[in-house]
């Protein structure tokens, strides 16, 4: 009989807080119509044989509220730096000027506001789901201890405790998403 099983929250908090950082990487990519410098940060440069951010080949700064200008260290990179942008999925034509590449950002229109919401919600499922799959590890971990002797009383304790704990995370997301997709509503 163990009457000492103790379930590791903090490690499925840390993994649940690794779910929600994903998330608000992935919404930091989106765009809203506004100038953010974050956007860039899934941009990958073909710099010196290797696959580069592109915070690692030039400054990323936020001048005004539609435009995003890359100030590009090394002027052989500078057309890399620009194929990689052109390339990204973004929707921006970048504009030339010296090392500096100039990013104006448009205007988004009703449909594309839509369609961004909708991309906001799958990455909101897709962290409920890996949410979900630490609760599932959890639970898991738990019917293990039951097997190996475990009192119901504490099985039924830690039970709540990881659903408690899911509960909030899922919370956390939902929120974030209603925040996304008002910002990308917005006009």
């Amino acid at each position: 009989m163990s009457d000492d099983f103790e379930l590791d929250t903090d490690d499925l908090k840390r993994r649940m807080d690794g779910a929600m950082a994903n998330l608000r990487t992935e919404f930091a990519s989106l765009r809203t119509g506004r100038a953010s410098a974050s956007m860039l940060e899934p941009v990958m440069v073909d710099a010196y044989g290797a696959m580069t951010p592109i915070n690692q080949v030039g400054t990323v700064n936020v001048p005004e509220p539609r435009m995003v200008t890359v100030n590009v260290w090394d002027k052989g990179l500078v057309g890399k730096v620009e194929k990689a942008i052109r390339e990204s999925g973004l929707g921006i034509n970048p504009q030339l000027n010296g090392t500096i590449i100039m990013l104006p950002i448009p205007e988004l229109n009703e449909e594309r506001r839509r369609e961004l919401g909708k991309v906001a919600g799958q990455y909101a499922e897709n962290a409920r789901v890996s949410i979900r799959n630490v609760r599932r590890d959890g639970m898991d971990q738990i019917k293990k201890a039951k097997a190996d002797g475990i009192s119901e009383d504490d099985q039924k304790f830690w039970e709540a405790e990881v659903q408690e704990l899911t509960d909030t995370m899922i919370k956390v997301v939902d929120e974030a998403l209603e925040t996304k997709q008002a910002e990308i509503m917005q006009v």
